[in-house]
């Protein structure tokens, strides 16, 4: 994860102070309908034992970030975003509705307006609270497998009905080695007996430490004709501070080891290729590649130097970005394979209808993408990080069927 200033850490602590001497100022003229008065400074004072206590540990932690092991860094962070989200969206919407409602109020005044005003705010505030916590802790781990179908004009015929599963974006620190959690995961994918598992990168957070004892459970994976995988912004290492450039280096070597326990053919600015009935199916992995100020360790150049140009290609890149920059009419891949953007873990998914503010950020952030012949596929995730919650976008397991 990204580190982030002083000055900016102190604004956010301000803006959440604001908001919540706004919400407190309306809390005030609520509670006054309660007729204890303990009762309502017993609101009051743990309204802001919580407050202060939120800000405080926010501060304290920047304070101390170089410090804390990095084991219960992680945990620290995630807990205190989480408790910052939950916390802040509420508390933004409900200070929005009831002064707008006030102020509706303030000129169309009414005696029963006066009741429903303060009813209608409380709403408005407790039912993001809730949507938020149930993006915590029930939809965080509801797997999903998205079916997609893709018909190419120039599929070789051996290649109809070939069926992968696209995995992305594990970040398997923020599991905190909590293993069962993906024993659904597996059995979901090799119920799905595909002939290829792509994983396009981000297997960890930050540390090689991460991936104690999952080799034993990522290795059941089963695929007829083989697992590929390609690296993700956070397998560098970029985002941590170390000791020494051979520190780095050690820790992003055993990153790479890992794929060789668990039986995956990692990809680094390669091709693989496999024959299929005697025609060729070739498997371009891409280190990653990104809009600064994400790095660009990728070269596509020297992935496709020894490639047919008449071969049926997939390339793995973790950042959708680099479909529009670098594959898209400059190549003739036929299916580029991303991740990376998570869906930004929140957001709308209705039928064909998607929205997410990522789409802000990204031009293309989830799901299916086509230019004429070529075709890009966004995966929404199967972890997360910061936010410890999906609202919206359940993590994702890709089957892409040929056809």
């Amino acid at each position: 994860m990204r580190s982030y200033s002083f000055f900016a850490v102190l604004l956010l602590c301000l803006i959440l102070l604001l908001i919540d001497i706004a919400t407190f100022y309306w809390l005030l003229s609520i509670t006054q309908q309660i007729a204890s008065l303990v009762i309502r400074n017993s609101i009051y004072i743990i309204f802001w034992i919580f407050t202060i206590g939120l800000i405080l540990s926010i501060i304290l932690l920047k304070i101390r970030l170089n410090s804390i092991n990095p084991k219960q860094k992680q945990v620290l962070i995630s807990s205190l975003y989480g408790l910052t989200v939950s916390s802040f969206i509420p508390k933004l919407i409900f200070v929005l509705i009831i002064s707008i409602l006030y102020f509706t109020n303030y000129i169309f005044s009414n005696e029963e307006s006066l009741v429903i005003v303060p009813i209608i705010g409380l709403f408005s505030g407790f039912l993001p609270f809730f949507v938020i916590l149930y993006g915590i802790f029930i939809s965080l781990y509801r797997f999903k497998v998205y079916r997609v179908i893709i018909r190419f004009e120039e599929l070789p015929k051996s290649f109809s009905g070939l069926r992968i599963v696209h995995i992305s974006d594990l970040h398997l620190g923020s599991f905190n080695f909590r293993y069962h959690i993906l024993d659904r995961v597996i059995q979901l994918i090799n119920d799905l007996e595909p002939d290829f598992i792509f994983f396009t990168g981000d297997l960890v957070n930050n540390y090689a430490w991460e991936l104690r004892g999952w080799d034993t459970l990522l290795k059941q994976l089963s695929a007829k004709k083989g697992k590929y995988a390609v690296l993700g912004n956070h397998d560098y290492g970029d985002y941590s501070t170390w000791k020494s450039s051979d520190a780095k280096q050690d820790n992003f070597e055993s990153i790479k080891h890992f794929y060789k326990e668990i039986n995956f053919k990692l990809l680094l600015n390669e091709t693989a290729t496999v024959s299929i009935q005697g025609e060729n199916l070739a498997i371009v992995g891409v280190e990653n590649w990104g809009v600064p100020p994400f790095k660009q360790y990728g070269d596509l150049n020297k992935s496709l130097k020894h490639i047919n140009e008449d071969t049926f290609k997939i390339l793995l890149s973790h950042d959708p970005s680099h479909w529009d920059k670098e594959v898209v009419r400059k190549t003739n891949i036929a299916l580029t394979l991303s991740g990376h953007t998570h869906g930004m873990q929140a957001g709308i998914n209705l039928k064909n209808r998607k929205w997410s503010p990522i789409k802000y950020r990204y031009k293309h952030w989830v799901g299916l993408y086509t230019y004429q012949k070529q075709f890009l596929y966004v995966n929404r995730g199967l972890g997360w990080l910061g936010f410890p919650g999906r609202l919206g976008m359940r993590p994702e397991i890709t089957l892409i069927e040929f056809k």
